[in-house]
């Protein structure tokens, strides 16, 4: 396929199907390297791959694979690092709020205990008040 022709529909399409779009291109791209690949392997008296250098077309469809695979990847790694932040921001708001909670609870805890205190005291007066008048009525 035309890579001109190609790169002019991909940018034509929506942004959902240009990803798509691209990771296909890829994949053909990748396919077309593998096919060329092995069809040099397969020659009589082929250098094998590490030795062999790449043909111009060759060197063009790695490149073009290569930048491919970065753009998609580049929308990916974006999406990852945004996706990163906002954990990190609902990270310090849930730690915040558990913060705060704790005090809360803190705060009612000191204030059962005062009011139980409280409690006590007027039971311990109501108890007073009601022996004083059952010694004076007994009296």
């Amino acid at each position: 396929m035309n890579n001109a022709v190609r790169s002019e529909e991909l940018e034509s399409v929506e942004p959902a199907d240009a990803d798509l779009a691209a990771v296909s291109d890829v994949e053909e791209g990748i396919r077309e390297f593998v096919r060329n690949d092995i069809a040099y392997l397969r020659r009589p008296g082929a250098v094998s791959a590490p030795e062999a250098t790449l043909d111009p077309s060759a060197e063009a469809t790695v490149n073009n694979v290569n930048s491919l695979i970065h753009r998609v990847a580049g929308t990916s790694v974006s999406e990852i690092e945004k996706l990163i932040s906002e954990l990190e921001a609902l990270r310090d708001v849930l730690h915040a709020e558990g913060q705060r909670v704790q005090r809360e609870i803190s705060g009612y805890a000191q204030l059962s205990q005062a009011a139980m205190k409280s409690t006590r005291m007027i039971a311990d007066n109501v108890q007073q008040w009601k022996r004083a008048a059952d010694g004076l009525r007994n009296g």
